[in-house]
Parts: C-alpha cells; structure tokens; sequence
C-alpha cells in the first residue's frame, strides 16, 4: 500500500501515470501524442528503450523519412559535444577547484551518461502487451507530458528556450574561440578581433544550407579526430617536460570558493549533449546500441580529459592559463591553434543545426512543405547566424561565459530537468535506491545552477571592471 506522501506525488506531479502502468492501448496513444513510434519487440527494462527493436526502425511514417545515421556516426555527434574545444579550459578548472576538480570530471561523465539515458527512457511508455512505444519524440515532448497537470502550456516552451539558450551560447562560444585563435595563429597579419569575428562569420555562412544530420556527423567525426591530434600534440609536449613535475601540486582543499563554483559549471558544461540525445536517438539505424554508444563514448572522455587536464596542470602549475593553448611555445601554439581553429569552425555546425530546428519546428511551427517556407527558413538561420556573431563581439571571456552557460541551462538540461522528469514520469517503475539517485541528482543540479550563476556572474562583472 502506497504511503500518503506517495499517493500525493502520484496525485499531484505523476504526468504519466496512466501510460507507466501500461492501461493505455496504442490508438489511444496515438490519439494522446500524436505520430507513435511502435517497436516490436519486448524489452526488460524501461531504462535500456534502445533494446526494444535490433533495427530501431518505427512505424510513425510522419517521420520515418528522417535522413538515418549509424551508431558510429552518432558516437561522433556525442564526442563532438561532449569532448569539443571546451576541454581547453579543464586544466585552469582543475587549478580553481584542486583534488575535488578530478573527482568531479569522473563523476560528472558518470552522471551524464546517466541523466542521458533516463532521459531516452522518458521518451517510451510500455502499451497494454508489455512493449515499448516511442510516444514522445522531443526534449520538449517529456517537459510537456510531466507539466500537463500543472502547467500544460509552460513546461515545453520553458524547455525549449532553454535549449535554445544554451545551443545559442555554445555557438557563441565557438565563434569567441575561433576569433580568438585566429588572431593568435595569424599574428603576422594587421587582424584586429573584430576584423577575425567577422572573416569567422563569413566562413560559416554556409551552415545555413545544411538540412541533413549525415552532413553534421561527418563534419563531427572531422572535429573528433582532430581533437583527439590536438589531445595527443599537447599531452606529448606535456610528457616531455616532467622533470618539472614535482613541484606541481594540487590543492587538497579549495580556499577559492567563486573559483571552484565556476569550475564546476565548466566541467560540466563539457559534457552536456542531453539536448541532442533525443533526436540522435530517434536517427538511429540501430537503437539497440545507443545505451552502449552512451557508456563509450563518456568514457573516454572522462579517461582523455582527466589526462589532459592533469598533466597540463602538472606542467604549469599555477601558471596555468584559461585557455591552455596560451601556455605553449609559440611555435608549437601557432600549430595547435590552427589545428583548433579548423576544429572550432567545424564543431560550429551541431549545436547550430540543433538551435535552427528547434526555434523552425518547436517554436515558430514552419512547415517545411508551405509556399515560401525555404525562404523564412534562410532568414531565421541567418538571424540566427548573425545573433551569436553580434554575441560574441561583446563577451570575449571564454572560461567565465563558459562557466556561466554550464551553470545557466547546462546543469539544468544535464542534471536537474532528466531527473525530474525520470521521478515524474516512472516514479512507479523505480525502486528506492533509483529513487534516491534521481533526487540527489536533482539536488546537485539544483546546487550547481543556483551557485554557478552567482559566482559566474560575479566574475564577469570583476573582469569587466579591469578593462
């Protein structure tokens, strides 16, 4: 027998009680979500939806035309958002916060890969013979099925701008560190930041006519090798200078509260891809492996980051710069700096892709088949295109904007919304132990986001200030 304080959150904040306790057949589903994507096959767990059907391939013709790509290809979509250009700013995260700097880069690849696969989970309800049903498509979808009782009306659009948000700030960062680079890489031309912002620009105009998820991943496998060059370049000179190590030490307890606060939001920033993990899931030729795509792909970015970040700081110590390029010999720099500079550009295209598709089809309703649809597409990812470039002219501090992103809707969209919503969605499905994680997680994202905030703000404002 449930408890009372069950009974009212069941009552009260369970969105989909009904669906969990699998009394809903699939035409009423249909009837309740729209387009339902049917899997066949059986699975044991709610949490593993990706082991319903060994082709992953659904019945909701509306959007089987979507362009399929392979796990493989969505193994570098995740890599690419996960282990992009902000692991540049690991090493100086792990000055600011010291011993509990590294636990934090283990444990927050461990809990995103956690948070994302829930997430997917939210995504299925079990139909009246026991099967997985694919009734929610989007971020936005679960938002709006956990807040129909309360807020119906609220729950998504909160959802989708901070997706958006957080897509748009993650452009802008890009474009901060490829205008940067470039000024660094082509010193020997008369390139004021301005002048490298807008050549950057220039060179991404053509992201507006992507429309395929294939062409991103390609450009994504791109960006993840030559992350893992740039990796490898920086982590052999770092090797090379060991003699110097001994007299590197971490903090073993962090005196910089604000620096630690900040740290947090950069460390976890650098494994947000929550947001693209929905629609890479529902591309998948082969969902069955998209929980194990999950584990590898956290995995070893937690193993490169932790190394990279360790011997860079073993390397410089407390010299240790917000962008660990700026520690490098400048001809070693020049080098690394044009590698990244093509690896910015290239990353440049996922989160913008992403931010284009929300704002066309979960927030302005373009229908791509309408008379003049091409043409207000054109304009809305041009605006868009425009909007960071305008951004970025005006917050050139990339550790603290990037603090203040992972602190903003990073933590939120990582940690405190998958959370949520798992409670919400199948609070009857989970037993205590994962009751107890899902509410720890929601207070640690709860945490992250209120004190990052504060300490990120902060921060700008001092750096500002100096100028």
């Amino acid at each position: 027998m449930k408890t009372r304080a069950e009974a009212l959150w069941m009552k009260r904040f369970h969105a989909g009680a009904e669906e969990n306790q699998g009394l809903v057949v699939r035409d009423e589903l249909a009837h309740t979500y729209g387009d339902v994507c049917r899997c066949d096959s059986q699975a044991s767990s709610p949490e593993s939806p990706a082991a319903v059907r060994s082709d992953g391939s659904c019945e909701d013709g509306a959007h089987n035309t979507r362009p399929k790509i392979t796990t493989w290809e969505a193994g570098w979509n995740v890599t690419n958002a996960i282990q992009g250009i902000f692991v540049l700013g690991l090493p100086y995260a792990l000055l600011q916060s010291g011993y509990m700097g590294l636990l934090l880069l283990v444990l927050a690849a461990l809990i995103c890969s956690y948070t994302g696969k829930i997430l997917v989970s939210c995504l299925y309800e079990e139909d009246e013979n026991g099967h997985l049903v694919r009734v929610r498509r989007t971020y936005e979808d679960v938002a709006t099925a956990c807040c129909r009782h309360i807020c119906p009306y609220i729950g998504g659009k909160v959802v989708n701008a901070a997706q958006v948000v957080e897509l748009v700030m993650t452009c802008i960062l890009y474009l901060v560190v490829s205008s940067n680079l470039m000024c660094h890489s082509l010193f020997f031309l008369p390139l004021t930041p301005a002048a490298c912002s807008a050549i950057t620009f220039l060179i991404l105009v053509p992201c507006m006519l992507i429309r395929d998820l294939r062409v991103v991943s390609r450009l994504s496998l791109f960006c993840s090798l030559a992350q893992f060059l740039i990796t490898f370049i920086v982590i052999g000179y770092c090797l090379r200078q060991s003699s110097q190590w001994a007299s590197r030490r971490l903090s073993a307890v962090v005196v910089d509260f604000d620096g630690f606060q900040v740290a947090v939001g950069v460390i976890i920033f650098s494994y947000t891809s929550q947001i693209y993990l929905p629609t890479l899931e529902e591309s998948m030729t082969d969902r069955l492996d998209f929980n194990s795509m999950i584990d590898w792909t956290h995995a070893l970015a937690c193993v490169l980051k932790t190394a990279f970040s360790v011997v860079a700081f073993l390397t410089w110590g407390e010299e240790t710069k917000e962008v660990i390029t700026d520690n490098l010999p400048t001809a070693l720099r020049i080098v690394v700096n044009l590698c990244l500079l093509a690896k910015a550009l290239l990353s440049y295209p996922l989160p913008f892709y992403a931010a284009a598709e929300i704002l066309q089809t979960g927030v302005l309703k373009l229908n791509s088949s309408a008379e003049g649809a091409e043409r207000w597409t054109l304009l809305l990812r041009g605006s868009l295109l425009l909007l960071t470039l305008i951004m970025a002219l005006y917050v050139p501090h990339f550790s603290l904007l990037m603090g203040l992103t992972g602190s903003v809707t990073g933590a939120a969209m990582t940690l405190l919304l998958p959370a949520l919503f798992h409670l919400q969605l199948k609070w009857t499905q989970l037993d205590v132990r994962r009751r107890v994680l899902d509410l720890l997680i929601l207070l640690l994202g709860c945490f992250c986001s209120v004190s990052g905030v504060i300490c990120s703000i902060k921060g700008m404002i001092t750096a500002f200030e100096d100028k």
